[in-house]
């Protein structure tokens, strides 16, 4: 009998991770794989997609102009709904913690269909950080039948929580990603990295944009960015600048115009992979990149004060420094002039697995299935 597996996620780093889990999916003939986008992010959702080949049936285009978390979650609710009443598929998979993927989930639990969660377990411990991410993964959580923690501590999480049954630990499927994404000869499609000398000057990835660091904090991040390239000559830093407007008027502000400083749109997905693979270390707030980034061998400093991936930070590979502007540009400075600290971090162990995570969890929904 053939499993139909419905794959619902709707932003760009929903779909660097769910689309090699699809295209393992569409391999296995015991599976049929269709895939639903919410449209929560747009323009760049879509240069993943097209990227990986990923054939998608359904789009239900919720975005719309001010549109507020209420506003998502109910679009995906009401539209979502009448999917999964037609298709009737044996599972649903959503991904880690955004709106569209709580609100998946809960769409799948009115219709009594299996929710299965990628990337499951991550915790900070505080609702509101980062916000509404911890809710979302934490409901989710509370939904889902079958559960796939990247790693042992993710899966450790779920234990305290008494979500016992179905809980697997797969490695993380972004690794799985750069399979097909990083290549050895490279020609970026961004016109401005093209530029970039990676042989001869250090190059500094920076991204910053997380809702909890809009205001005092993403100054304090951009000048302490200021400080660094100012100081070290051989220093080129790349910025993909997000499009919302609270966060380009203050990189712009503070960073705009500067020598050797490069304010970037956001990379599609193969430029950002190989910028990784080149550059010397990545300064930012996000969660993907702190996954990411040791897959390469690269230092991060994660601008925030907390993270939900400590295995990062137990392995060596991350450090969480905060949002204080002294503290950034300290422990931006040790990692330029102390090449034993450097090379700690850029050799140590990634923590997220071999690359091979799609294939297990395939496995265990075959098995589950089966049972």
């Amino acid at each position: 009998m053939v499993i139909k597996v419905m794959s619902v996620f709707g932003t760009r780093p929903e779909a660097i991770k769910m689309c090699p889990l699809i295209k393992e999916l569409e391999k296995n003939d015991n599976i049929e794989s269709i895939v639903c986008l919410t449209g929560q992010h747009k323009e760049m959702l879509q240069q993943v997609i097209d990227i990986f080949g990923v054939r998608v049936k359904y789009n239900l285009n919720i975005m719309k102009p001010k549109q507020t978390l209420t506003t998502i979650a109910v679009s995906i609710l009401e539209k979502l709904e009448l999917i999964l009443i037609k298709e009737k598929p044996d599972i649903v998979l959503v991904h880690g913690d955004t709106s569209t993927s709580f609100t998946a989930a809960l769409a799948a639990f009115y219709q009594q269909i299996p929710v299965g969660h990628v990337e499951a377990g991550l915790r900070t411990y505080d609702k509101y950080s980062p916000f509404p991410e911890e809710m979302n993964r934490n409901l989710t959580g509370r939904i889902a039948e079958l559960h796939f923690a990247p790693t042992e501590n993710n899966m450790r999480n779920l234990v305290r929580e008494n979500i016992t049954k179905h809980v697997y630990v797969t490695g993380n499927t972004v690794i799985d990603a750069f399979h097909t994404t990083v290549k050895n000869e490279y020609n970026f499609t961004n016109d401005t990295i093209k530029g970039i000398d990676f042989k001869g000057k250090r190059c500094i990835l920076v991204t910053a944009h997380r809702r909890e660091n809009l205001g005092k904090p993403l100054i304090n991040i951009c000048k302490a960015i200021k400080r660094i390239v100012d100081e070290f000559d051989d220093v080129e830093l790349v910025y993909p600048v997000h499009m919302n407007p609270v966060v380009e008027n203050v990189v712009v502000n503070i960073l705009g115009g500067l020598h050797r400083v490069y304010l970037v749109p956001p990379l599609d997905v193969e430029d950002m992979h190989n910028m990784l693979a080149r550059c010397f270390m990545v300064m930012t707030d996000s969660g993907g990149l702190q996954e990411e980034a040791p897959a390469c061998g690269v230092p991060v400093l994660v601008m925030r004060t907390e993270t939900e991936r400590p295995e990062a930070v137990e392995a060596g590979t991350v450090k969480v420094v905060g949002v204080d502007e002294d503290n950034i540009y300290k422990y931006a400075k040790l990692l330029l002039t102390d090449s034993k600290e450097y090379t700690k971090m850029a050799k140590s162990i990634n923590p997220y697995g071999d690359g091979y995570a799609c294939g297990r969890i395939v496995k265990h929904i075959i098995d589950w299935y089966e049972k």
